[in-house]
């Protein structure tokens, strides 16, 4: 399985994050502010992010450009507990409401998770024959 990388201002949503993940066998990296997170990403190996709307000193989608920016293949997932705007979406590759995180995260993540999988072994096939 991959290494999740769990950005949340909120110790309490990184601790469930943390279970949920682990228990379906990610391995788990956490930050609690949008800069650790932008820290963590550009020292560790990671294969998805998720990553919370609303943290003080960035939104998420801000939090997301600049990973985008660092990290363009890796794949971003947004949660949030209230609404976020249209335009908050573009830089994301999901958006999952909090409140459906328990049943919707899971399978985004294996989704998300095994393209970028897939992409990976078609690049490295295509790298062999050259």
């Amino acid at each position: 399985m991959g290494i999740i990388l769990c950005i949340d201002d909120d110790e309490a949503i990184l601790h469930y994050e943390k279970a949920l993940l682990e228990r379906s066998g990610y391995k788990i990296l956490t930050a609690a502010s949008a800069q650790q997170g932008l820290r963590l990403v550009t020292i560790c190996k990671c294969d998805a992010v998720l990553l919370d709307y609303e943290m003080p000193g960035m939104k998420g989608d801000e939090v997301a450009c600049e990973i985008k920016r660092i990290r363009p293949g890796l794949r971003v997932i947004l949660l949030s507990g209230s609404e976020v705007p249209t335009h908050a979406l573009a830089s994301v590759d999901a958006f999952v409401p909090k409140l459906e995180a328990s049943w919707q995260l899971l399978p985004i993540i294996a989704e998300l998770c095994g393209q970028t999988e897939r992409a990976h072994r078609v690049k490295t096939d295509r790298s062999r024959r050259s």
